[in-house]
């Protein structure tokens, strides 16, 4: 009985005589000894018989069939109907594979039992022996199906596959002059079974200027075929597994135009390659002109390239001229084909970024936008601009070495000085230097009076342009900021102190509804009865007094500020009953025998509890027997950092009322107690007075809470205080959050970057009850700079896009929490809405300039989004640096203040972007890593963390702790 082989390998030859020689011999390497070769002679003319008949008489092994079909799929048929072994190879004539390969096959196979064929990764061998990198497709062992539905995956002879299943549909399509494996491997597919990857490039592929893949119109027209079928039943598999009976599920992949239109573009730039015809731009339609496709679009252009034009990824630039003129035009067309030419622009510089990565630019290469060139680091010269050209890419050379590769936008002639700075930098930032400094050199390089027609030059045209703007626009510049009287710091000098206070008149909002709401609660708890003599402490501008004067005899109003006297005296002028006069409480005698003494909100400020129980017996001791002592004093955190309270740095009402109920001749009569404030009445007993218990009530706070008082509240209680968290920790990380939009409503498409205002609230209170406090960019980039550890739990809150809806909802929000944030502005398009997004539903509003300038004098910062929201891998380097100098110039008009941020757009960044941001006066920069900052970034590249609006609670305190951990 004949012995049936573990592996049966059909090699098709037509006219082989040249490489059939290098494949059958790769067959005698293996290390594996149980295979059959079946080589089928297709009608050779040349010695190709001659050949085979000599490998067949010196191994038995090797078998041959005579087959007229004069194409590989039908002599790959011959060869399958005589072929006996489990497994099928099928090898062509002019390619071959690694020793390894049967051993590395078959030992996947046995370990996965279920598996219908196992493949590996391929490399091109060009004619001059160079070869590709390796390709393999991780996709094709996850989803076979799907993968073969839209695209051939992998190299013919890069898989081994079950002989049975191969006979079962019929073996290949005659009826296909091309992409007959792709057919195949497809229908193979469609049973639902396994396949297995080796991540190896064990089979290799002879590229030839005669190969059928070079056929483009005919490749076009087969895989039209086949990817219908994809897409659809296909009889020629009776027993399909029940996922695919119907074709791929365009829902998980390309769609079956889109499919075509990929393999149209390979074929598109293959063809550029070989100097072939041009395929129509309209098959390309179908391609997606999403940014995030770009370099999808720019690999697959790339790897036709290199089989049509027979080059490996390191030859392509050097053979620029024979074909970048057909490519350029290519993707000109594709751009005009999607109606964006920006989105050409970017495949463009994609694709010439790949080919210059691969290039040792032993001579410059100059392509359609980026020249890339060798520049002698210790004598450099000045670099005249093609027409064109917008980028340069240079190896900066040292002694024949490269020290580093730079790759920038540039816009005129690049003098010696220009390179000398470059080349200065660039030492510095491998030498670890402050990246400040790098932009500081690269700003005063930019501001020095340039050649007209060199780099800064038009820089500097377009730096005045952007200037005629601003200055020709309709909206008004801001007013000049208010100046402030900074406050003493001395607290030792208690009188200087409060007059510092007091410099800016009304400094709490005396008038306001809550502490209006405050006054009447305290003239509710007066005594019964007339009241003779009563003294008010710290009266400050007199807005109780006034309330107070009608309902006692006379009424001692004092403070310790002369400036808060006048003020009241002034307010309180047709009051007779009323005597003014400056006393400091902690120092000075208090009048005696009093029927009621009003000390409210001012007992926080003393030095200790012990200089509060001090001054608590001066109390009783001015208090008349039976009178009143009244204070209205708020919740502190210090006092009790697990209920609602005020985040001061001092004690507070609990405290207050505990000392003076302690204090000896200070009786507790009554308390009114709200959540944040208490106000008690305290009485000094007479002889003959019976204890009594204290009369308790609590009320609700029904006055709205303005945001000066808002902003100091922690409710529920803190779980860390800021104040010790700054004293105890410090850390290298630091948590940069990236917020879009807060609002209830929106497309459901843009949920992900859209928060409700009750969960972006419930984030914020959580900050500030966990002790966070936010800093701005600057302060982020001083902390870098200085390689100083941040000091507490700081965190930069930023938002993108400068939505309305900021303004409405979150603004409030973050005042609420003493929290600030960044917001980055597309300055061209403020005042009007979010056209980027309109392909998803009606554009959310942006914000004015008028409320820019409000939120900006409330503390909000703002920053460039740059001027239009276009991804900035698109755009020219003339109009990326337009952008940038004319947003920053706007924000700087509107806000009063340098701007010195920006956030790219989409998050999408590119090698130009750092450097010539910097050179048009950013030095903050947020672009597309995510992660935490820490004190190693580059202050021009920093990462953000996105908060999505599709997320808990829960995952937001996991993302921020995950940072302080």
């Amino acid at each position: 009985m004949a012995h049936n082989p573990l592996v049966s390998i059909v090699v098709p030859a037509h006219n082989a005589e040249v490489t059939l020689t290098r494949a059958l011999d790769c067959l005698l390497d293996q290390e594996i000894v149980d295979w059959e070769a079946i080589i089928v002679d297709d009608a050779s003319t040349d010695r190709t018989p001659a050949t085979i008949a000599r490998y067949v008489e010196q191994d038995a092994r090797f078998r041959t069939l005579s087959s007229r079909a004069k194409s590989p799929a039908g002599a790959r048929n011959n060869g399958i109907s005589t072929a006996r072994g489990h497994w099928l190879m099928f090898l062509d004539a002019d390619d071959w594979v690694d020793a390894s390969f049967l051993t590395k096959m078959l030992d996947a196979l046995k370990a996965a039992p279920d598996a219908v064929a196992a493949y590996c990764g391929s490399r091109r061998v060009m004619p001059d022996g160079a070869l590709t990198p390796s390709s393999i497709a991780p996709e094709v062992a996850i989803q076979p199906f799907e993968t073969f539905a839209r695209r051939c995956a992998i190299a013919t002879h890069a898989l081994l596959v079950d002989r049975e299943t191969i006979v079962e549909l019929g073996g290949f399509d005659v009826s296909l002059r091309t992409c007959e494996d792709w057919d195949l491997w497809q229908r193979v597919a469609r049973l639902g079974k396994n396949w297995v990857m080796v991540d190896e490039p064990l089979a290799f592929y002879r590229a030839s200027p005669n190969a059928l893949t070079r056929n483009s119109t005919q490749m076009l027209a087969d895989a039209e075929i086949v990817i219908a079928r994809g897409f659809s039943p296909d009889p020629g598999v009776k027993h399909p597994g029940s996922a695919h009976a119907n074709g791929a599920i365009e829902a998980i992949g390309r769609t079956a135009s889109e499919a075509l239109a990929w393999f149209a573009l390979w074929n598109a730039a293959s063809d550029c390659g070989s100097g072939g015809g041009s395929i129509n731009p309209q098959s390309l339609r179908a391609l997606p002109a999403a940014r995030k496709w770009a370099r999808e679009i720019a690999k697959v252009a790339f790897d036709g390239l290199m089989v049509g034009s027979l080059s490996v990824p390191a030859q392509l630039a050097a053979r620029w001229d024979r074909f970048g003129g057909a490519l350029t035009e290519l993707i000109i067309e594709l751009g005009n084909v999607w109606d964006d030419p920006v989105a050409g622009r970017r495949v463009q510089y994609h694709l010439e970024q790949m080919l210059l990565d691969a290039d040792d630019l032993a001579a410059p290469r100059r392509l359609a936008r980026i020249l890339g060139i060798r520049v002698d680091a210790r004598n450099p010269t000045s670099t005249e601009l093609p027409e064109g050209i917008d980028q340069i890419y240079a190896y900066l050379m040292m002694d024949g070495q490269i020290e580093a590769v730079v790759q920038f936008g540039v816009l005129g002639t690049v003098t010696r000085d220009h390179w000398i700075e470059l080349i200065a930098l660039q030492k510095d930032a491998s030498a670890d230097t402050p990246n400040t400094l790098a932009a500081e050199a690269l700003l005063s390089a930019a501001e020095r009076r340039p050649d007209l027609d060199s780099h800064f030059g038009k820089l500097a045209q377009l730096a005045a342009e952007a200037r005629e703007l601003v200055r020709s626009s309709a909206e008004p510049a801001p007013p000049p900021a208010t100046p402030h009287r900074a406050r003493t710091a001395d607290r030792n000098d208690r009188t200087a102190f409060w007059n510092s206070y007091f410099a800016t008149e009304d400094p709490w909002n005396y008038g306001s509804l809550y502490e209006q709401e405050k006054y009447q609660r305290q003239l509710q708890i007066l005594p019964a009865g007339p009241i003779g003599r009563a003294l008010e402490l710290a009266c400050a501008e007199g807005h109780f007094t006034r309330q107070l004067a009608p309902r006692v005899g006379h009424l001692t109003a004092t403070d310790i500020s002369a400036i808060a006297i006048e003020r009241a005296r002034a307010r309180c002028s047709d009051q007779p009953n009323i005597e003014f006069g400056v006393l400091d409480f902690s120092a000075d005698a208090l009048p005696d025998e009093m029927d009621l003494i009003f000390c409210s909100e001012v007992l926080y400020y003393l030095d200790d509890l012990a200089e509060l129980r001090r001054i608590a017996k001066k109390f009783a001791e001015a208090l008349a027997p039976g009178g009143s002592f009244i204070s209205a004093h708020a919740f502190v955190l210090r006092d009790n950092v697990e209920r609602t309270g005020f985040d001061w740095n001092t004690f507070g009402a609990q405290a207050i009322s505990e000392t003076l109920a302690a204090t000896e001749g200070l009786v507790l009569e009554q308390s009114i107690q709200t959540e944040l404030y208490r106000i008690d009445r305290f009485r000094r007993p007479s002889p003959d007075d019976v204890a009594t218990e204290p009369r308790i009530d609590h009320v609700p706070i029904r006055a709205p809470i303005g945001i000066g008082v808002a902003r100091n509240i922690v409710w529920g209680g803190a779980r860390a205080l800021r104040r010790d968290v700054a004293r105890n920790e410090r850390r290298q990380h630091i948590p940069v959050l990236m917020y879009h939009g807060v609002a209830d409503e929106g497309p459901d498409a843009l949920a992900r970057f859209r928060l409700t205002p009750a969960a972006f609230a419930s984030q914020m209170a959580w900050l500030r009850a966990n002790g966070f406090h936010a800093i701005g960019s600057e302060q982020l980039e001083q902390f870098i700079a200085n390689r100083q550890p941040f000091v507490g739990r700081p965190v930069v809150i930023t938002f993108d896009d400068g939505f309305q809806n900021f303004a409405d909802h979150a603004w409030p929000i973050l005042r609420a929490n003493d929290l600030t944030a960044e917001v980055f502005l597309v300055t061209d398009l403020v005042g009007e809405s979010a056209k980027w997004d309109a392909d998803i539903g009606p554009p959310t509003r942006l914000m004015d300039a008028g409320t820019v300038r409000r939120l900006s004098a409330e503390g909000a910062f703002f920053g460039s989004h740059l001027a239009t929201h276009r991804a900035i891998d698109g755009l020219s380097s003339c109009d990326l640096a337009a952008e940038l100098l004319r947003s920053r110039m706007f924000i700087e008009r509107w806000t009063g203040r340098p701007t010195t941020a920006f956030a790219a757009p989409f998050s999408v960044t590119d090698r130009r972007l750092g450097r010539l941001a910097k050179e048009c006066g950013y030095r903050i920069g947020f672009g597309g890593r995510s992660g935490p900052a820490d004190l190693d970034c580059d202050p021009i590249d920093l990462p953000r963390i996105e908060i999505r609006g599709d997320r808990s609670l829960d995952d937001f305190v996991a993302t921020v702790e995950a940072v302080l951990d």
